[in-house]
């Protein structure tokens, strides 16, 4: 004990000694950071005060600008402002300036350096910037930030560099002292076992670990903490961030600092189906859905949709909520019911047969019907009152999707006016000629300004809706920030390109992708070399399955040398039968495929392989990781993210993917082989290039694009819009607080 006090006590002194050796060295490192974050602020004051004040001088008023001086100084840090607009003249300033600062005098306060003031109250910083207006220099402007702050802080940080020193000496001290008392036992125990017969060598038995994988737990769970703290200091620039649902989390507590968390879809993300005595689980084939289930399931919360599984009812609670997924629960269907006569209006009527043709402008002639209208409105107001009831707090965080709930923003505004409300329109805007078709359309543009933000795909969907806003309402609409101002609430207009989860589930991509080929070969009977395209899509009119077809077709005229080496799987799922646009539509398809494959029948299989049916998500990525092509063909589009999926599935870098011009993912995917789905020859052209692709261009195109899938993933435009809705909410409490004021 005496040889180790001997130690620990000259330890703590050096260590002690050290510490006040470094203290200075602190002072003057501590300084110069003030000084140059003082700098930084100086210019940022000027550029955010520069329009108003040469607003003022403009006007002659010169009388206020005191005054408009001294309520920019109540800030704790800036302690006085003034205002040079020539050497000769007098300062306009608060009353605060220091005396010693004259126009005349500026030139020793201006350029690079350190420009300290000593005064009663302690150093002083001073700041010389120039306004520039249009016609060049408009004098200069003087701002003196109080810098006692730095002494507090300096004394403050030498307080716990020694500290900090101390407690390491009395750690390190520790740590010698029982290092040394394991020693002298250990160098005992040796020499009893020496001197039992025992080798020196020979460990005892109670020295081994018994269980090594009890600290197993333990290690992840530090992993785990040490990953969600990275991620919640992580800064908060797009560049900065790893998107991740971790990421996500951070953003949602650190900077909304909220859990109340609400996704709001006609669609649901799992359906209950009743297949004779048993219940199946069905994921439906949806873009949103594959877009918004791995943000709820990073970030928890309730999800409102329209419950229209035959075995809804019976998998929910007597509050209509059941949680998802069934295998691994993370958040909460809350199912809103609708009578046959609210769903053909709203959803048949209004939102399919109205909006639907007449945002895609797809050769689908748009239907309106004041009845369909009063059901839209009706069940709109129906979510609206869900919404509220699921809100724990008066300040949720609402995510409304898409087109089927175009009043739902104001209604939910005009009951939980402090919501965040975040609509996504995951359709085109048509432009207001074509939008001035709507005879609602003054309410369906007042209900979507309801929202806090509105995000589109595209800047030119996002600049289709500010002019339709322009022609029809009397809003004020700022170009410069794509806000609008309406009934005294702002809306921001944003583009968000959406996008899917990354890295994919690893179920999706656990069969290799020489298992999928030989496997999808064999169930639809083809050779094994056999070439194959894929095609996903729901089955609408929008999508280009004839205009896909016929490009088969001329591949086949132009290239009869695939007659037989080629097939096209083409899935197709099964959507509002109950249209007859979309009856027509399934029946011309079907005879199409039947015209083709009858046509080229003489040899080999069918060209195309009709598949009108409802697949899983696993199988559709088993489709897409043993294709050859895929072949994305939608005549008009929003984003389409079955081209990300099929991305997303090919880790052997492999395939093809041709896409249609006139899809939001063509914006972003710039190395897939482009085409006008109208053009047949320019697409037969491009399957055949496709087909013929040496392995070395599939690889160099495949990596630039999953580079931008993995970068600008789902998490990435949930993200951005949660930034978005932050940086909102800080803004509304700058401006509510008492005393805030314009300049």
């Amino acid at each position: 004990m005496k040889l180790s006090l001997r130690f620990v006590l000259p330890l703590m002194l050096v260590l002690a000694g050290f510490a006040y050796a470094l203290a200075p060295l602190v002072d003057q490192l501590t300084l110069r950071w003030f000084v140059r974050d003082l700098d930084i602020r100086a210019s940022l004051i000027v550029n955010t005060i520069q329009e108003p004040l040469q607003e003022q001088l403009a006007a002659g008023k010169k009388a206020k600008i005191g005054e408009f001086f001294s309520r920019i100084t109540q800030d704790e840090r800036l302690y006085a402002v003034g205002y040079c607009a020539s050497p000769s003249g007098a300062a306009l300033a608060s009353r605060s300036l220091p005396a010693e600062i004259r126009c005349d005098q500026l030139q020793r306060w201006q350029g690079p350096g350190d420009h300290l003031l000593s005064s009663a109250q302690g150093p002083l910083h001073v700041a010389v910037r120039p306004l520039v207006n249009e016609a060049g220099t408009g004098g200069n402007l003087v701002l003196v930030h109080d810098m006692s702050f730095v002494t507090r802080r300096s004394e403050e940080t030498k307080r716990y560099v020694f500290y900090f020193f101390t407690a390491m000496a009395v750690a390190i001290s520790l740590i010698t002292v029982v290092i040394a008392q394991l020693s002298w036992r250990g160098w005992m125990a040796g020499m009893q076992s020496l001197l039992r017969g025992e080798g020196l060598l020979r460990q005892p038995v109670a020295a081994a670990p018994k269980h090594p994988s009890e600290f197993r737990p333990i290690a992840r769970d530090l992993q785990r903490l040490i990953n969600e703290l990275e991620a919640e200091t992580r800064a908060r620039d797009e560049s900065q961030v790893t998107w991740t649902p971790e990421a996500l989390r951070a953003i949602l507590h650190g900077e909304l600092r909220g859990e109340d968390v609400i996704v709001v879809s006609n669609r649901e993300p799992y359906i209950h189906q009743r297949r004779g005595e048993r219940i199946d689980v069905q994921r439906p084939a949806s873009g949103l859905v594959t877009a918004l289930e791995p943000i709820m399931r990073a970030c928890s919360g309730t999800w409102i949709a329209h419950g229209s599984g035959s075995a809804d009812r019976e998998a929910v609670d007597k509050h209509d909520r059941v949680a998802v997924p069934p295998e691994h629960p993370a958040y909460q269907i809350r199912r809103v019911w609708l009578s046959p006569e609210e769903e053909a209006g709203y959803y048949y009527g209004f939102s399919n047969e109205g909006l639907w043709p007449l945002c895609h402008i797809a050769h689908g002639r748009p239907t309106f019907r004041s009845t369909d209208w009063a059901q839209y409105v009706a069940v709109n107001r129906k979510f609206a009152l869900a919404v509220v009831s699921e809100s724990k707090t008066k300040n949720p965080i609402i995510l409304v999707q898409d087109y089927h709930f175009a009043l739902l923003p104001k209604m939910i505004r005009e009951q939980l006016p402090d919501a965040t409300i975040i609509t996504f329109w995951h359709i085109p805007w048509p432009n207001p000629e074509s939008f001035a078709i709507c005879p609602w359309r003054d309410e369906v543009l007042a209900g979507l300004l309801g929202s806090s933000i509105l995000g589109f795909h595209t800047q030119f969907h996002c600049n289709n809706f500010v002019d339709t806003v322009d022609r029809f309402l009397e809003a004020r609409v700022d170009r410069e920030s794509f806000n609008v101002s309406f009934g005294g609430k702002l809306t921001a207009v944003r583009r968000y390109p959406i996008s899917i989860a990354w890295p994919p589930e690893p179920d999706m991509v656990q069969m290799p992708v020489a298992d999928c080929r030989s496997s999808l070969r064999q169930r639809n009977d083809l050779p094994p070399d056999h070439k194959l395209g894929i095609g996903v899509d729901r089955l609408d009119y929008t999508k280009g399955i004839v205009e896909r077809f016929r490009a088969i077709e001329r591949l086949l005229e132009l290239k009869p040398e695939w007659i037989g080496r080629f097939s096209f799987v083409q899935i197709a799922a099964p959507t509002r039968s109950g249209i007859d646009e979309y009856q027509h539509h399934e029946a011309q398809v079907r005879a199409m495929a039947a015209r083709i494959n009858t046509r080229f029948a003489r040899q080999g299989p069918p060209p195309i392989i009709l598949k009108v049916e409802h697949h899983e998500p696993k199988a559709v990525y088993e489709y897409c990781r043993a294709a050859d092509l895929c072949f994305v063909s939608s005549l008009h589009d929003g984003m389409n993210l079955v081209a990300k999926e099929f991305v997303a599935a090919r880790d052997d870098e492999r395939g093809v993917l041709v896409l249609s011009q006139f899809t939001g993912a063509a914006r972003e995917l710039a190395e897939a082989l482009i085409v006008n789905p109208y053009d047949a020859d320019q697409c037969a052209a491009a399957l055949h290039m496709a087909l013929t692709m040496p392995v070395a261009e599939q690889r160099d195109r495949m990596r630039l694009m999953r580079g931008l899938v993995a970068e600008f993933n789902v998490f990435r435009w949930a993200g951005r819009m949660l930034l978005d809705a932050a940086a909102m909410r800080r803004r509304g409490r700058l401006i509510d607080k008492p005393g805030a004021t314009s300049a």
